[in-house]
């Protein structure tokens, strides 16, 4: 599997490949938003999330996949660090503000800023009609945003600080992305970094849940609660490691953008599982952001 995924790099197969698991993971990661920000409280969410795919990647970190070449363990480090900030931040974010107005900045800001990181780290470059469907892309999900915050009607008082802690999130899905780029393309077996990447990765978070679990008046049902996390742990592993593939297959920066389609997935979830009202607007915001990843891959 590997040697086959290997022989795809720099291919037009692989490109068509890249396309496909980016399209893959935007829908996979509206899922996982609305399992994290859904229900429970979204620290104990991604907790149970966290503890779940770490649990599942253990066994094949340690005794299926070759073991990681010894320039990879700094890079394992930078991976945790960056992630545990990101996943600190995006809990915050979810605590404060509604999920279709909190979503959809936390994935614009990614795309763009993954862009410009990919030009400095790989040395990609976006032709001027590219950047036109980034620029539609962005209009429609910063757009997406800004409607739901104008007919919000709960947690306005929060409203600032999870709009704050959102844009900064973005940052970081951009940071994660880039890096977590140069890392899988740093070592021989891509499955390898995966494997290992899941297992440490979910180290942070487990005991942070548990800990606030205990403190709480009414602690949730633990089941339930780890039911959930079976879930997203599973919808996890096909999510991150369907965009981590396409960027070692193909464009980092094209991944990114095609990813943030998620905001049409996440809007559709958001009306259909949480109900949050869409209406006509929306859906033409939503065909904005379709459109933006149309040109981008076009204009490629």
């Amino acid at each position: 599997m590997s040697d086959w995924l290997i022989s795809l790099e720099g291919t037009e197969a692989g490109h068509r490949a890249a396309l496909l698991l980016a399209l893959l993971a935007a829908l996979l990661h509206a899922v996982f938003g609305a399992l994290q920000k859904g229900r429970h409280d979204p620290w104990l969410s991604r907790g149970a999330i966290d503890a779940s795919y770490a649990t599942m990647a253990a066994p094949f970190a340690l005794f299926v996949v070759p073991w990681p070449e010894p320039h990879m363990w700094p890079i394992f480090a930078g991976v945790f660090v960056i992630h545990v900030i990101y996943k600190v931040l995006q809990a915050m974010a979810y605590t404060r503000g509604a999920y279709t107005v909190v979503y959809p900045v936390v994935r614009g800001m990614g795309p763009l800023f993954t862009v410009i990181g990919a030009y400095w780290l790989f040395g990609e470059t976006f032709t001027l009609t590219q950047w036109l469907g980034v620029g539609v892309l962005l209009s429609g999900i910063f757009g997406l945003a800004i409607y739901n915050m104008m007919f919000l009607e709960t947690e306005r008082e929060t409203l600032k600080s999870a709009l704050a802690l959102a844009a900064l999130t973005g940052l970081f899905v951009a940071l994660y992305t880039t890096y977590d780029a140069y890392g899988i393309r740093a070592t021989a077996d891509p499955f390898t970094f995966l494997a290992w990447f899941f297992m440490i990765d979910g180290l942070f978070m487990p005991p942070i849940a548990y800990l606030r679990w205990r403190r709480m008046a009414h602690p949730p049902a633990p089941l339930p609660l780890m039911a959930r996390g079976i879930v997203g742990g599973v919808v996890a592993f096909f999510s991150f490691g369907s965009v981590m593939l396409a960027t070692r297959l193909d464009k980092v920066g094209e991944a990114a953008v095609l990813r943030e389609t998620s905001t049409v997935f996440a809007a559709v979830i958001g009306w259909v599982f949480l109900k949050e009202t869409v209406g006509p607007r929306r859906v033409a915001l939503m065909a904005l952001i379709a459109l933006g990843a149309v040109i981008v891959e076009m204009g490629g």
